[in-house]
C-alpha cells in the first residue's frame, strides 16, 4: 500500500458559562499535526551532484566520458508503514553524456533506466524507468533532463536513505543503441530519506529485477524474498492494474525465496509482480517493479510511431477547515455535544489494484474538572464519490471511536482502483450531567492508507 500517510488533529472544547449551566464546545481540525507517537520527522529531497563514468556506444568510436550528474530523488510517501509500497522518481536534471554523434537525434527515441541506492534501516535497490520521451538532440548536444521511476517495499522500521545509482539511456533511431553510466565512487549522496514505522503482521514479501528493460523475448531476472516457504509463486508481468501475457509459476524454497527468469515478450508490460495464490492480493504479493519491453520492430515505410504514457500519481488527502464548533450541555443536565466534521477530500491517483482506508482515534478530552473519556466520542460517518471514479467509497459504521479508533472510510482492492472522495462525519461527545464547567479539548487523528 502503498502505502501513503497524512494526520489532521481536532480538538474539542466545551465553554465555559458561569451560570449552573456547561459550556459552548469547540472542536479544533489541525491539517498535519503529528500523531502522539509520531516518528522523526523525514528530510527533504534536494538535488545532489555525483562523478559519472558514461560509454558511448562503440560506433560512436568516442572513448568514455568522465563528466558529473546532477540527480534528485523523491518519493510519494516519505513516513511510510512496513509493508507500504513507495512510488521512488529519479529525476536526472543534468545527464553526464551527450549525444556522441553528429547526426542529430529527434524526439521521443530515449528511454531511460536506472536504479536507486536504498541504506540506512533497509538495504538494496530499486528499478526504475522513463517513458520513451524526448525533445530533438542536436548531434553532439546535450542529453536533456528525464525521469525514471519505480517502488520498493519497506521491510523494515528506521530511516531508508535513498541515493542515485547507475542509470542507462537507450536510443531507438536507426540503431539500437545504449549509454550507460555508472556511479564513480558508489553511493552517490544521499538524495532523500524516509522514515518508517513499525506495523506488527505487515506483509514484507519484496522482489528486485537484475534489469529495467529488455527486447521482446529477453529473460529478465526475478529474486523474490520474504514469501512463505515452499508456497506456489506466480511471477507475471503488469500493465498498470492488468496483467499481461508474460506469466510463469515456479515454487519459494525453505526461506521464503526465489529466483525466477521471466521471458518478457509482452509490449504491454510495465512492471512485474509476484504473489502466492491463484490471484493478486496485496497481503500475499510483492511489486511492481518497473520494467519496460522496448519495442524493436522495424516501422513499415512512410509510417511514424506516436507515443504517450500515462503517469501514476499519489494517495492524498485534504481537509476544508481546522476547527468544529460543537453545541453547548448545560451543567447538571449533561448530553451530546454535537458537530460536523470538516470535510475530508481524499484523491487516490495511484492507478493499482490498492484501495485505501481512513482512519480515526481520539484521545481523552482534558479541561479544569478533569476528563472526559475518548470512549464517550462518537460519529456517524458518510462518504461520497465523484462521478466517473473507478471505486466507490463505503463510509464507516456509526458508533464510538475512542482511543482503539474505528474506520471512517475506505475502498475496496479492485483490478483498477482509484478516484476522488469526500468524507465527513456528525460527532458527538456524551458528556456526563455533573461534568465540572470548563473548556475541554482532545485530539483526533486521522490516517490515510
Amino acid at each position: 500500500m502503498a502505502t501513503a500517510t497524512r494526520r489532521s488533529a481536532i480538538r474539542r472544547s466545551i465553554g465555559r458559562r458561569r451560570r449552573w449551566t456547561a459550556a459552548l464546545g469547540s472542536l479544533a481540525l489541525v491539517a498535519g499535526a503529528a500523531s502522539l507517537a509520531a516518528p522523526a520527522m523525514a528530510a527533504a529531497s534536494a538535488p545532489v551532484d555525483f562523478a559519472t563514468h558514461c560509454v558511448p556506444p562503440p560506433i560512436a568510436g568516442i572513448p568514455p566520458i568522465d563528466g558529473t550528474t546532477t540527480a534528485e530523488i523523491t518519493v510519494d510517501n516519505a513516513a511510510p508503514k512496513v509493508g507500504d509500497t513507495v512510488t521512488v522518481t529519479y529525476t536526472v536534471t543534468k545527464p553526464a553524456a551527450s549525444n556522441p554523434v553528429d547526426l542529430a537525434l529527434p524526439a521521443d527515441i530515449m528511454t531511460p533506466s536506472g536504479k536507486v541506492t536504498l541504506g540506512g534501516a533497509q538495504a538494496g535497490s530499486v528499478t526504475v524507468t522513463g517513458p520513451k520521451k524526448n525533445p530533438p538532440v542536436p548531434g553532439k548536444g546535450a542529453f536533456p533532463p528525464f525521469s525514471m521511476t519505480g517502488t520498493f517495499k519497506v521491510t523494515a522500521p528506521g530511516s531508508i536513505t535513498l541515493s542515485p545509482g547507475d542509470y542507462n539511456i537507450h536510443t531507438s533511431y536507426i540503431m539500437e543503441l545504449d549509454t550507460p553510466c555508472t556511479v564513480t565512487n558508489p553511493p552517490a549522496p544521499v538524495s532523500q530519506t524516509v522514515v518508517a514505522t513499525d506495523v506488527p503482521g505487515a506483509n514484507e514479501r519484496t522482489i528486485q529485477l537484475a534489469t529495467a528493460s529488455g527486447k521482446p523475448g529477453d529473460q529478465v531476472t526475478v529474486t523474490g524474498a520474504k514469501f512463505t516457504p515452499l508456497a506456489d509463486i506466480t511471477v507475471v508481468g503488469r500493465a498498470g492494474a492488468a496483467e499481461t501475457a508474460d506469466r510463469m509459476t515456479l515454487k519459494a524454497d525453505a526461506t521464503g525465496g526465489f529466483t525466477a527468469r521471466l521471458k518478457a515478450n509482452d509490449k504491454a508490460t510495465t512492471g512485474i509482480v509476484a504473489y502466492e495464490g491463484s490471484a493478486w492480493s496485496a497481503e500475499k504479493g510483492a511489486g511492481p517493479a518497473a520494467y519496460t519491453v522496448v519495442d524493436d520492430t522495424p516501422l513499415p515505410s512512410n509510417s511514424q510511431k506516436l507515443n504517450t504514457s500515462v503517469a501514476a500519481g499519489t494517495l492524498s488527502m485534504s481537509q476544508a477547515g481546522d476547527t468544529v464548533q460543537m453545541s453547548a450541555v448545560d451543567f447538571g443536565k449533561g448530553g451530546a455535544a454535537t458537530g460536523d466534521l470538516k470535510k475530508v477530500t481524499v484523491k487516490d491517483f495511484r492507478g493499482g489494484p490498492a484501495g485505501w482506508s481512513l482512519t480515526g482515534k481520539v484521545t481523552d478530552f482534558t479541561g479544569p474538572g478533569g476528563k472526559i473519556d475518548a470512549g464517550r466520542l462518537g460519529w456517524t460517518p458518510a462518504c461520497t464519490t465523484k462521478q466517473g471514479s473507478p471505486s466507490t467509497c463505503a463510509a464507516g459504521s456509526a458508533g464510538p471511536v475512542g482511543s482503539a479508533g474505528a474506520t471512517l472510510a475506505s475502498t475496496p482492492n479492485g483490478a483498477l482502483t482509484g478516484g476522488e472522495f469526500t468524507v465527513d462525519a456528525k460527532v458527538s461527545l456524551d458528556v456526563p450531567a455533573y461534568t465540572a464547567p470548563g473548556a475541554y479539548s482532545a485530539v483526533l487523528t486521522l490516517t490515510l492508507t
